[in-house]
């Protein structure tokens, strides 16, 4: 088998009786991200590199992108190269394919000589010292444009990244956020309806810059007068609640939205998100021998999202000895199955950690495990926490946080999120998703904020409340919170 014929199922556009199937199998729909993406790729000098989980559109981004290239940059097909490491028909090439990525680059490199080329690889992790091949052709200055993908859920590909360092600009890439998924949906609707809901949706995200400016610590808080807080129209609140129920219970994962049934779209979840994680990729990367008690330990952080958890008493609750838990709580955080929140202290200096909150990076693997679909949406109790696990994953993603810790003292005061934005500055959060909020259930709040400092104490609620209605906070409905920072 020669490079040509190895590489043609994955390049249809250089066939022009394919090119035009091929395009008809590429969404639309473009995440936010894409447009960094796309910039960066035609203007900067480092390998572009897209990792996350599995099955949340890495490949479709490569593939919009190359899209992109040919429909409007007018670049020739011959100088797109798509190939995904995980084709086994490479172990027929010579060497078991080791050369392949040499025959990829080297005829790229005499096309790039007098224009722009391009080489797209998919599931690099799957090919051995993949990272020594990239740092040679990226030190050489060959005058290819590389942009590659892998899983989060290799640990193997973890390590291997480090040794580009300097060589590499990588975007995280997760499940669609509550922004992206309503953005989608409404996407979807815009040729029957208005399209104005989508562009008051990025009206409210580019009207938040100054308050998430305020939070990142990029200048200092005016005071609330300063603070453009948006209003949403009753269109889109009800659009925004309808999306928030369904986006709850099904996730963040593209291709569960359009499988029929709820029962599907929990299998579909577990069996990729959960059994192939734990299973194959750390079962491979840890030479675990005993998987079945580290997907007990993890079912059993499922149990309690945002809730405080002592991992002493988790220890002998679970039968997990602690060295153990030291040891699964960065793989399954490493893996996107899971993060967590640290109790706050004002010391930089950290300890061992005793009791900490755990969150999901996408609810809804929750949801696939314990087999839950639309009762959750009558327990409010519930919801709250799922509420809490939103608001956790969007400051997560905020550039300038140092870190997020929660507040809980001995007199019984909590803050749901402290967010480190400086060495001694915080800005304290509180989540209460429910229709009323009275001064006792800000008590914690007020107190960390006028203990600290703090000169912007926020308050998350379920309601379109005016945020000025409470002295010296900012009140935010959460669906505008998650449209405003997302």
């Amino acid at each position: 088998m020669d490079i040509k014929t190895l590489i043609s199922p994955y390049c249809p556009w250089k066939d022009p009786s394919r090119r035009s199937e091929w395009e008809k199998t590429i969404p639309t729909f473009r995440r936010p991200v894409f447009d960094q993406l796309f910039e960066d790729l035609g203007t900067i000098p480092q390998i572009i590199s897209i990792t996350g989980p599995r099955r949340v559109g890495k490949s479709t981004l490569l593939q919009q992108i190359i899209q992109r290239l040919l429909d409007r940059e007018q670049v020739p097909p011959e100088r797109l190269v798509y190939y995904s490491l995980d084709d086994p028909g490479r172990l027929r090439m010579p060497s078991a394919g080791e050369d392949v990525l040499d025959q990829l680059i080297g005829r790229l490199a005499e096309l790039g000589r007098t224009g722009p080329a391009y080489l797209f690889l998919d599931e690099i992790h799957r090919f051995e010292r993949w990272e020594q091949y990239l740092k040679k052709y990226y030190d050489l200055k060959y005058p290819v444009r590389i942009m590659i993908s892998g899983s989060a859920s290799s640990p193997i590909f973890k390590k291997s990244r480090e040794s580009l360092l300097g060589r590499v600009k990588e975007y995280r890439i997760l499940p669609f956020s509550f922004r992206e998924y309503l953005l989608y949906r409404l996407w979807q609707r815009a040729a029957q309806n208005d399209a104005s809901l989508i562009e008051e949706g990025h009206t409210i995200f580019r009207h938040g810059n100054d308050l998430r400016g305020v939070f990142a610590g990029e200048f200092e808080y005016r005071g609330r007068e300063g603070v453009f807080i948006p209003s949403i129209s009753e269109t889109l609140w009800k659009e925004a609640q309808s999306a928030l129920e369904a986006y709850l219970i099904d996730g963040g994962f593209p291709e569960v939205w359009s499988l029929p049934t709820q029962e599907k779209k929990i299998d579909y979840l577990y069996d990729n998100q959960i059994k192939k994680v734990i299973y194959e990729d750390l079962v491979l990367a840890a030479e675990f021998r005993k998987p079945e008690q580290l997907k007990a330990f993890y079912i059993s952080l499922l149990e309690r999202p945002g809730r405080e958890v002592n991992l002493k008493k988790l220890s002998q609750e679970t039968g997990v000895g602690v060295q153990q838990i030291d040891k699964y709580l960065p793989l399954l955080e490493m893996t996107d199955l899971l993060a967590h929140a640290s109790k706050f202290r004002p010391s930089a200096v950290r300890v061992r950690r005793g009791n900490v909150k755990f969150y999901l990076i996408d609810l809804a693997l929750r949801n696939a495990v314990l087999r839950i679909g639309r009762e959750l949406l009558t327990d409010n109790d519930m919801l709250g926490l799922y509420a809490e696990n939103l608001v956790f994953n969007t400051l997560r993603n905020w550039k300038g946080v140092l870190q997020i810790d929660y507040y809980r003292d001995s007199a019984g005061r909590e803050v749901d999120f402290v967010v480190h934005i400086g060495s001694s500055r915080y800005m304290p959060i509180e989540v209460k998703y429910r229709d009323a909020v009275s001064e006792k259930d800000l008590r914690g709040l007020d107190y960390f904020a006028q203990k600290y400092e703090c000169q912007v104490p926020v308050v998350i609620v379920k309601g379109r409340v005016a945020w000025s209605e409470y002295k010296g906070q900012i009140l935010l409905p959460l669906v505008v919170f998650l449209l405003m920072m997302d």
